[in-house]
């Protein structure tokens, strides 16, 4: 197990669990080598990394992030873009960010929209709601342009 900076500086940093335990419903890890609060405050906000290899099997419907990186994200029959990461924290549903050329878009992977996926040959097929893709689509030379105009103060 590796634990990896958050923001992605620093170095990978290798962990073996030496013990684990239950408590108040989650998991705590004792890793070796970790040996003081201070020690432990080091891995704070790291993600934590298993090999693949070592991954426990999922039920069906599950889905390890790291899987849906890579694959091609269609809405119906339209091809979108390929996922290039996947971010938590901005509501219930992880955002894949899906690039295409130059454009970036995040769409929530959520179980609403998610039709189907076929993770040995790297696709996602969704339904996603009739618009969602032009809120956070590129912005467009004229829309540019007007955004400069409107910030500009009256003389």
């Amino acid at each position: 197990m590796w634990a990896l900076p958050k923001d992605g500086v620093g170095k990978r940093r290798d962990l073996k669990i030496e013990e684990l335990w239950p408590h108040k419903g989650y998991l705590v890890l004792k890793f070796e080598g970790v040996d003081s609060i201070s020690d432990a405050e080091t891995l704070i906000g790291c993600e934590l990394q298993v090999p693949a290899q070592e991954r426990s099997k999922l039920e069906p419907g599950w889905t390890y992030v790291s899987d849906l990186v890579g694959c091609a994200l269609f809405d119906g029959d339209r091809e979108i873009g390929n996922v290039a990461d996947v971010q938590f924290g901005a509501g219930e549903a992880p955002l894949l960010i899906v690039r295409s050329g130059s454009s970036e878009y995040e769409i929530p992977y959520a179980e609403a929209y998610l039709k189907g996926t076929d993770l040995e040959h790297k696709k996602i097929w969704m339904a996603l709601p009739e618009g969602m893709l032009e809120l956070n689509a590129p912005l467009t030379a004229d829309e540019k342009e007007q955004q400069r105009n409107n910030k500009k103060l009256p003389s």
